[in-house]
């Protein structure tokens, strides 16, 4: 028995170091699968790539006096002023910025350029120096000073110029080697840098509407609202079909203006409630946008979901493609952890740079330090896409739910109404809607719907939850 034992032992011992040989062959002489595009390493895809963050500058002045007598305790000589062979080409008023060195220790570094050097402290500088400004952003490659370069709606664009900069040389070198100097602005080459404007992280996401909210009826009744929300929500009907049907099927004659405004009224009550929700999400979250139509234009809808447990988290409408709604649309799916999962937390989008970008200022802004995974393509080129491409069809499956709901609508007239609209939407995939993954049920079950009899009764219901919600955000508030 203990010789079996032994040989068993030893052959283990030997199958261990034949797999060992194994690994390290294949580490050698066979390519693992590398988890990016081939192409993603193109000169081309550069400009969809987001830089990391800059290095911020902030000027320390120090008192010349001080510096000539450290000069003359440690090195026993004193630093003279200069000698020029003509007459001082440097004006009284100028001093060093950032000693504060009268202009006999100074002298032009570059001829008539307009480039100063002091032979104090050894500061090169010019009449628009880095000390008057309160910080200055320098490139993290070179350490240049970034130079703003455009202004756009909601940031401003901030360039390396430095010619010398290892990043600059690095992405020259990729570039084809015929390729014409007047072609190179087609690609990404320079250093960038998005300085935001507005603080999207300082915006009220749940901000009530200021025009007055009541159920004052003075013909109708809270039944027939919750009929029309059935009808226009529920079965997906324009206003003029809900407006028909409610006469045809029930006898009740309401105009189509009625119907939209009973929608817009119920959506703006509901969707604190909606927004607030505690979902409990899971740790792989799916973005997505797709377009609408707003009279005739075409806007964006933003939205991340929960891929395993089919919620919606967050949404946005927007009349852009920019990064400020989705940085808006990431913020209220975060909110909805009460700690956030950091770097365990798997976020899966497609391939545009909005996503890594939200994600550099949410860690900038708020500390969420998370990854963003890109799905390009429509096949399983890589092992990006082969891991985490169900997670991103499941939110364009819920692209073409939304989508079969808002066709019956032919377009939003306004703004509000589109983002009423997707919000009243929301609350009834949310909360209303059966769904064969949750065998049927809700997503989100609420004791108090499941009370409800019939679905006029729980929209009356979800109208009353988000007016309590409301009532608690004022009480707050006032607080």
């Amino acid at each position: 028995m203990d010789s079996i034992i032994t040989y068993l032992v030893l052959y283990n011992q030997y199958l261990l170091k034949q797999i060992i040989q194994l690994v390290l062959f294949i580490a050698k002489y066979i390519p693992l699968k590398q988890w990016a595009f081939d192409d993603s390493h193109s000169p081309e895809y550069q400009k969809f790539k987001v830089d990391k963050l800059p290095k911020i500058f902030i000027p320390d002045p120090i008192d010349y006096q001080l510096l000539l007598a450290y000069y003359q305790h440690k090195y026993g000589k004193t630093v003279k002023p200069i000698k020029h062979r003509t007459e001082n080409p440097i004006s009284e008023a100028t001093v060093c910025p950032r000693c504060g060195a009268p202009h006999q220790y100074l002298y032009k570094n570059n001829g008539s350029k307009g480039q100063y050097e002091c032979k104090v402290c050894d500061e090169h500088f010019s009449e628009t120096n880095i000390y008057n400004r309160p910080l200055s952003l320098r490139c993290p490659y070179c350490g240049n000073i970034l130079v703003a370069k455009k202004d756009r709606k909601h940031f401003r664009i901030h360039k390396c110029v430095n010619n010398k900069c290892s990043y600059y040389r690095s992405n020259l070198a990729k570039i084809p080697k015929d390729l014409d100097d007047a072609d190179k602005h087609k690609y990404k080459l320079h250093y960038i840098y998005r300085e935001f404007t507005i603080d999207f992280f300082k915006m009220d996401l749940h901000e009530l509407p200021k025009n007055a909210i009541n159920f004052k009826y003075k013909k109708f009744n809270a039944h027939i609202m919750g009929l029309c929300l059935t009808y226009h929500v529920n079965l997906r009907l324009s206003t003029r079909m809900t407006a028909h049907a409610l006469e045809e099927v029930h006898g009740i004659k309401i105009s189509h203006t009625m119907v939209a405004n009973y929608a817009i009224t119920a959506a703006a009550v509901i969707k604190p409630f909606t927004d607030t929700f505690d979902y409990k999400p899971s740790n792989i979250l799916s973005a997505d946008e797709t377009y609408i139509k707003v009279k005739g234009i075409k806007h964006y809808v933003w939205i991340v979901m929960d891929a395993c447990k089919k919620s919606i988290l967050g949404y946005q409408v927007s009349d852009n493609r920019g990064v400020g709604p989705c940085i808006l649309t990431m913020r209220m799916a975060f909110e909805k952890f009460k700690v956030f999962p950091g770097k365990a937390l798997k976020f899966i989008a497609d391939g545009y740079s909005a996503y890594p970008l939200a994600s550099q200022q949410c860690n900038l802004k708020k500390e969420w330090d998370f990854d963003v995974t890109q799905v390009i393509g429509l096949t399983n080129d890589d092992a990006v896409s082969t891991e985490f491409r169900w997670v991103k069809q499941v939110v364009e499956r819920l692209n073409r739910t939304f989508k079969s709901s808002y066709r019956g609508t032919c377009g939003y007239g306004s703004d509000n109404g589109a983002l009423y609209g997707v919000s009243l939407w929301v609350a009834y995939y949310n909360f209303l809607r059966p769904h064969p993954y949750n065998y049927w049920r809700p997503l989100n079950e609420v004791d108090v719907l499941n009370n409800a009899a019939n679905m006029p009764a729980k929209w009356q219901l979800l109208i009353f939850l988000g007016q309590q919600t409301i009532l608690n955000m004022q009480t707050n508030q006032v607080d």
